[in-house]
This record gives structure tokens, C-alpha cells and sequence, in this order.
């Protein structure tokens, strides 16, 4: 990383030593991820999107990667642009002379999506992509055991982390005079299903990018709530959905059940995150709407 042309080193960015508290560590970076991706950004140009993505995703990993082993070299890492990270371990993966992953023995996972909404990152003027940085802890009490989360929207100059939770948000004006609930959901393919659920409860589907930009959107309380299901990953949420139960609001699979991280399989289909008040309800509509497994 600190030989790639033209980008700065690890110790060349703002802040070169990290804080102990894990949750201001996740922060810190979190943000420096998202430093190196402005970066790369403003040097590579937007003529060439495919090449834009894919010198975003190396840059944030290799980042990442470097700096979690230097600071923490004791725990385990998954991390979207890691080899084979999703392959799921299974019996027949064992039989077939495959590796366990270090992960599923570790106390300590750190769970990281370099840069969430490569689409949008891509795109010129858009500013709803963000890098995911989550601690997974075995033994933690903590909801879901997620322990530390931060999501950086570096083109927003924003970052939401554990170590300083968000306030819950407020009640929109129009949710209390019995208005839409507002829905955050694919700007290109919102789901068949969460269309039909809006219908039927009246709610208004706010169109955004990444998964971590529509929840910061529920915990900013830009929307009521995101529904997701149909193929995501533990890297997709463990960050937003930490920093969200930090705040106080619900987060669990679309049938109700908790959402669970380093999993054997590392695919987490579906997730619901939405304000306290709306859980009953939409869950209860989720039920009518659920897509086929």
C-alpha cells in the first residue's frame, strides 16, 4: 500500500497512531479507509468506472488489512475482498481438503467492508458509498456480540461509530400525525416484496445507495426503517447494525429472529432496521411478504 503510485502511506495519513478503546479504533479506521478512497477518487477520474471500483476496493482492503495487522495482530479479519471470503464452511468443504478460516476459532473478528456501494463510488457527484469497520467479540454480552462498529461516508464527511452512538432519533412530524413511514431502499433494484410490504402499509420508498448509507439513514432519522433481503453478507451490515443497536433501535432478520455474525456460512440474506415503535407492525407485514427461499 505505501509503495502504490501516487497514493499516501499508512503513516503519511492524518492520525498515524490509533486509540486503544476498540470503538474509537473502528473509527479511526474507518475514516482513514475513507481518506485513501477520496484519494483515489480525485486521482483516478470517473471516465473509467469499472477501473475506478476496482482501484477503490484494493486500496480501502490493502488499508485495512495492513493496519489491522499492525495494530491488531492477535484477531482475525473478514473482509469482502479477501480470497474465498464467500465460500461457506461446510462438511464437504472439510472433505474436500479445504481450510478452516482462522476466523471461526478467533475471539476477536474484525468484519470489514472496504468500500460498500462500489456503484455509487463510481459515479460523479454521488456521495452515498461508505467503508464498514466491525469488531466481533465471542464472548460479549453485547447485541448480535458486535462490540465496535464505525461507517465512514467519506464524501459526506461523516462518520457514525459505537464510540460516540447517536442520539435515537426523533419521531418525524409525519410519522406521528399518522404520515408514511418512510422506507430506505434500492435507488436500481428495491426488492419485488419490500414494494408490495410499502403498498400495503402506505410507506414511501426513499431510493439511496450502499446498505451501510440506508441505515445511517434510519439512525439519522432520514428514514423509518430498511428492509433488505435476497443476498447480502455479514460485511454488509455488522458495522451499520452495530452502531443501530448502539443507538437504541431494532435490528434482526425479516422473520423477527437475531441476527447473528461469523457465521460457517458468511451470507446473511436479509435484515430488518427500523425504529422501535414500527417493529410489530412491519415484521408482522413482513410476515405477508416474504420472498422464497
Amino acid at each position: 500500500m505505501a509503495g502504490a503510485p501516487g497514493l499516501l502511506g499508512p503513516d503519511q495519513l492524518v492520525g498515524g497512531t490509533p486509540p486503544v478503546n476498540d470503538s474509537a479504533f473502528a473509527r479511526w479506521l474507518a475514516d482513514r479507509a475513507g481518506q485513501i478512497l477520496l484519494q483515489v477518487r480525485a486521482e483516478t477520474g470517473h471516465s473509467d468506472g469499472k477501473a475506478l471500483k476496482a482501484a477503490g476496493d484494493q486500496a480501502a482492503h490493502e488499508l485495512l488489512r495492513a493496519e489491522l495487522a499492525r495494530w491488531r495482530p492477535a484477531d482475525a479479519v473478514l473482509s469482502e475482498e479477501d480470497e474465498q471470503s464467500r465460500v461457506a464452511w461446510t462438511e464437504e468443504t472439510r472433505a474436500e481438503g479445504g481450510s478452516r478460516p482462522d476466523r471461526l476459532d478467533a475471539s476477536r473478528v474484525w468484519i470489514v467492508d472496504p468500500l460498500d456501494g462500489t456503484r455509487e463510488f463510481s459515479e460523479e457527484g454521488r456521495d452515498d458509498w461508505a467503508v464498514h469497520v466491525a469488531l466481533w467479540t465471542a464472548d460479549s454480552s453485547a447485541p448480535a456480540r458486535l462490540t465496535a462498529g464505525a461507517v465512514a461516508m467519506p464524501a459526506r464527511h461523516c462518520t457514525l461509530a459505537t464510540d460516540h452512538a447517536p442520539a435515537y432519533p426523533p419521531m418525524p412530524l409525519e410519522s406521528a400525525t399518522g404520515g408514511a413511514i418512510r422506507i430506505a431502499a434500492s435507488r436500481t433494484r428495491p426488492p419485488a416484496f419490500v414494494t408490495a410490504l410499502a403498498e400495503e402499509i402506505g410507506a414511501e420508498l426513499v431510493p439511496m445507495g450502499s446498505a451501510g448509507v440506508k441505515i445511517a439513514a434510519v439512525i439519522n432519522g432520514e428514514a423509518d426503517a430498511y428492509v433488505h433481503a435476497g443476498g447480502q453478507f455479514e460485511w454488509d451490515s455488522a458495522a451499520p447494525v452495530a452502531v443501530a443497536l448502539a443507538t437504541g433501535l431494532h435490528a434482526s432478520r425479516i422473520d423477527g429472529t437475531p441476527l447473528a455474525y461469523n457465521q460457517a456460512d458468511p451470507k446473511l440474506p436479509d435484515l430488518v432496521v427500523c425504529r422501535k415503535d414500527l417493529a410489530p407492525r412491519l415484521l408482522a407485514a413482513l410476515q405477508r411478504h416474504l420472498p422464497p427461499q
